[in-house]
């Protein structure tokens, strides 16, 4: 399960940290008398590539870039320990079951100054996840939420909740996630569920409703939304909020006769946060840590920002913005707006198990 649409490249763990050993990741190779390595294990699309180059020429620390798909394609490669990562960006959740299996060390902050500039509102949300702000570093932040075509849908029937997602106009017109828990969130939320539920009747309802709706839906997909909605081949799909500028981009660029709207529901959504972390075994962890830093710093999450599109919780490159971007409320919505909204949660095992045989059951009518 993951959401985004930054799984562009995906590369074997092997192969990916042989060509990295041979040309890093930009191209640079390390420079005797540097100070030393670090390795990056992240989500493709999901950094400036100039941003890796003036890390390693400011510090001298070469940097070895490996990429993962999924949240779940990364933890046992992780937990196997046998390729050795000094700095990874899992979600939410992800970090929270990492730190409760003894995956992660606790950052030595007096190396990462540039903390200060994460908004503290950040800081307290991570703590669904990371109760003390041991383990992780915001990087990115966002929602989930629908977005419209409004050639296709009438303003009498724009959805505002995600309970219009069952709205029969809408018949073989639906994008919806391919993914298990955006799918029960939706549905989750729609029957005023926590998204984080573990009750097993509350399970078999959102169940029974996803099966509900197949009917309406046109696919399950997770990267195609966003160009398969840019390209007029549906009138609703649930979407990240960290495609919003592109798509905002693109929709002026080609002149399209229609706009893409994004709304976020009333019943709430999920919230969600990537965070840097340090493996238990990283190998040079002072290293990494000089990376978080780097990465912290205004200007530079400014200029990621401005590469990938996601919203970033660092205040101070918040305040860099041009206020087009500032007021966008796509990517950075009003408190209001997130009214009833959560951050998942690990759940456990059992109850993953629960979620993932009503997924199944779910695809397969």
């Amino acid at each position: 399960m993951k959401k985004k649409f930054k799984a562009i490249l995906t590369l074997g763990i092997l192969s990916a940290l042989s060509l990295s050993l041979l040309t890093g990741c930009g191209g640079k190779s390390a420079k005797a008398g540097s100070a030393g390595e670090v390795y990056v294990y992240n989500w493709g699309e999901y950094i400036d590539e100039s941003v890796i180059k003036e890390f390693e020429e400011e510090t001298g620390i070469k940097v070895v870039y490996d990429l993962f798909e999924t949240n779940e394609e990364m933890y046992p490669v992780i937990e196997a320990g046998g390729v050795k990562y000094d700095a990874v960006c899992p979600s939410d959740y992800m970090i929270q079951k990492m730190a409760e299996n003894n995956l992660l060390a606790e950052i030595n902050f007096d190396n990462v100054p540039n903390v200060k500039e994460i908004d503290p509102k950040y800081m307290e949300m991570s703590k669904s996840f990371d109760p003390e702000n041991k383990y992780s570093v915001p990087y990115c932040w966002g929602t989930v939420g629908i977005l419209y075509n409004t050639s296709m849908v009438s303003p009498e029937d724009a959805p505002t909740k995600w309970s219009d997602l069952w709205n029969d106009k809408f018949k073989d017109n639906i994008l919806m996630q391919d993914s298990v828990r955006d799918a029960f969130m939706v549905a989750l939320k729609s029957k005023g569920y926590s998204m984080n539920t573990t009750d097993g009747n509350e399970i078999k309802e959102a169940k029974d409703l996803l099966i509900q709706q197949k009917p309406l839906v046109q696919a399950y997909v997770i990267d195609q939304v966003r160009d398969k909605m840019i390209g007029g081949e549906a009138a609703v799909g649930v979407i990240y909020s960290g495609e919003m500028l592109y798509i905002q981009n693109e929709v002026k660029d080609l002149n399209l006769d229609y706009s893409l709207e994004y709304v976020i529901p009333e019943e709430g959504t999920n919230l969600w946060l990537d965070s840097w972390v340090i493996p238990a075994n990283a190998p040079n962890k002072e290293n990494a840590e000089k990376w978080i830093d780097f990465l912290s710093r205004p200007d530079i999450a400014k200029k990621n920002f401005e590469y990938i599109t996601y919203a970033t919780p660092n205040k101070g490159a918040f305040n860099l913005l041009d206020p087009e971007l500032k007021n966008n409320k796509a990517l950075f919505p009003d408190e209001d707006a997130l009214k009833n909204s959560e951050v998942y949660q690990y759940l456990g095992n059992d109850v993953d198990s629960v979620y993932n045989e009503a997924w199944k059951e779910v695809k397969s009518n």
